[in-house]
């Protein structure tokens, strides 16, 4: 029988081709089934005279013979004999349920869910913050590269985005979509979420949307340059119920903590944040920083991948079935013909 494992790997299986597999092999033990019946069943023997002549027994005698009783066995042709070996071999391996096992399919699961919530309140549109090349950039242009580039690379993650100013909006539900969420990103705006910020509420949204989320390994990543202003629920108390949901929360400050008013970025409460729920507290001083900050935060909270892998499975037990019927019912067919044919000679 050739077989490889439904759910192996082609690297586990040693090879990636199609095979035929027989699910119960066992059944071909059957095929000498006729020959057992035949040996405890022999045909039966009509005994007749073979010729009747007048003075048998002495022309027996005179030959030097003895008379032997003998026995009619109807005979059958070669053909008729090939015909029924080939059904019950035919039927036999429709029994052992052939089926045509294909190229292995292998498929990638989430090894965990990461949401990103991303402050786009006014202050984001602060151009202070040190870029690649040295020059002074918006703080949203460098969040927004480095948020891109991060999103490319989660080819084993589910990827959500959350934005909020005044309010907090879930811009994109989880998916491994990663073109999709590229764009999204590359979409947002300063200000599109109002000019406030609603720090707390987007840790509520987030853990909402982890809600439907089936993975052990839950991770919000918080970026804001600017204190809480406007939730409904301070962020301490979203904090502690994301503890209860599992949800790990890594904060990144990037703002000014000596500035005043609404401008000032909040650390303390960032770094109560991610000690609350298992997750760190980043600070980022330039755009080169904030691109390492995701990258550890990356290494920190790594995951497993899981793949699944599994072989498709296509039956073929209509072929043998069918082809052994066709052949029945021809060598039924030539049975009929043939004694019609001796009936009218006769």
């Amino acid at each position: 029988m050739l077989t490889a494992p439904p759910y192996a790997s082609p690297h586990a299986a040693g090879y990636s081709c199609t095979v035929l597999e027989f699910v119960y092999p066992w059944a071909f033990l059957g095929l000498p089934l006729p020959l057992l019946v035949w040996w405890l069943f022999p045909p039966y023997r009509q005994r007749v005279s073979a010729l009747r002549v007048p003075f048998f027994e002495t022309l027996v005698r005179a030959a030097g013979s003895e008379a032997r009783a003998g026995a009619v066995v109807i005979r059958r042709r070669v053909a008729q004999m090939s015909v029924a070996i080939l059904v019950w071999t035919l039927l036999v391996a429709g029994l052992a349920k052939p089926e045509w096992v294909g190229e292995p399919i292998v498929r990638t699961e989430a090894a965990r869910d990461i949401m990103l919530s991303i402050d786009l309140s006014g202050s984001m549109d602060y151009r202070d913050f040190p870029g690649d090349q040295g020059n002074k950039v918006s703080r949203f242009k460098a969040v927004q590269r480095v948020v891109g580039r991060f999103v490319d690379q989660r080819q084993s993650d589910r990827i959500g985005l959350i934005v909020f100013g005044s309010k907090a909006y879930l811009q994109l539900p989880f998916t491994r979509d990663l073109q999709t969420a590229r764009a999204l990103v590359d979409l947002m705006e300063v200000g599109m979420a109002g000019p406030k910020t609603a720090l707390g509420d987007s840790i509520g949204l987030s853990i909402r949307s982890f809600e439907s989320s089936e993975v052990e390994n839950r991770l919000l990543i918080l970026l804001t340059d600017g204190n809480d202003t406007a939730s409904k629920m301070t962020p301490i108390n979203a904090a502690e119920i994301a503890t209860l949901n599992g949800v790990e929360i890594h904060t990144i400050g990037i703002g000014n903590p000596d500035a005043t008013g609404e401008d000032r970025v909040d650390f303390e409460v960032l770094q109560a944040i991610a000690d609350r729920t298992g997750g760190q507290f980043y600070k980022a001083e330039d755009e080169s920083s904030l691109d390492e900050v995701y990258r550890r935060i990356d290494s920190v909270a790594a995951a497993d991948v899981r793949t699944q892998s599994w072989r498709p499975r296509e039956s073929l037990v209509h072929w043998p079935a069918g082809v052994a019927t066709i052949l029945a019912l021809l060598g039924y067919a030539w049975l009929l013909i043939g004694a019609r044919r001796r009936g009218a000679r006769v």
